[in-house]
């Protein structure tokens, strides 16, 4: 059984979410496309960046889309398999631009849809922590949340990552 158009892979900081999702891409023959959404704003991220590039091998296509996913998710090929990693780094750049989150996410849910390749989305979990203590930090939290929700009412196959241990929350491995 193939994986559906859009899957989602959810899990908290260093649960082994971008590995289980790259391993679903491994799994396929397609040819791989990486959309990175972060950006390396210090010497920690920048090794961050470093360090997921080597794990993941030199046979992927890498586009760096930190704010405009319209293009890269609109220009594939449904011959092809998308990682998107990830969708938390893409909206807190929205966040951080001023940008209208939920018109934001409400184009990214759209392309997805549009999209030809199959596409796994990575996001962070981010409903399990205690609540922040302030006012930006809980509406992107409330934001996340809403995201996490209409992305995986999109997908055909969600699953959490915990501790490195995959959980199907909805669909079928294959």
């Amino acid at each position: 059984m193939p994986l559906p158009s859009l899957t989602l892979v959810l899990g908290g900081a260093a649960s082994g979410k971008s590995s289980f999702a790259e391993t679903l891409c491994f799994q396929s023959s397609k040819p791989r496309v990486y959309i990175a959404t972060a950006q390396a704003f210090d010497d920690e991220m920048r090794d961050k960046i470093s360090d997921h590039r080597d794990m993941r091998g030199s046979n992927w296509l890498t586009v760096e889309a930190p704010l405009d996913l319209h293009m890269p998710l609109t220009e594939r090929l449904d011959s092809e398999i998308v990682l998107l990693d990830c969708a938390t780094l893409w909206l807190s750049n929205v966040l951080l631009a001023d940008g209208d989150m939920a018109a934001a996410c409400e184009t990214l849910l759209f392309d997805l849809a549009a999209c030809p390749a199959q596409v796994i989305v990575v996001s962070n979990e981010v409903g399990t922590g205690i609540v922040p203590d302030n006012a930006l930090a809980r509406r992107f939290r409330n934001a996340q949340g809403r995201l996490n929700q209409m992305l995986a009412a999109q997908a055909g196959l969600v699953v959490q990552v915990v501790a490195g241990l995959p959980q199907v929350l909805k669909g079928t491995l294959p």
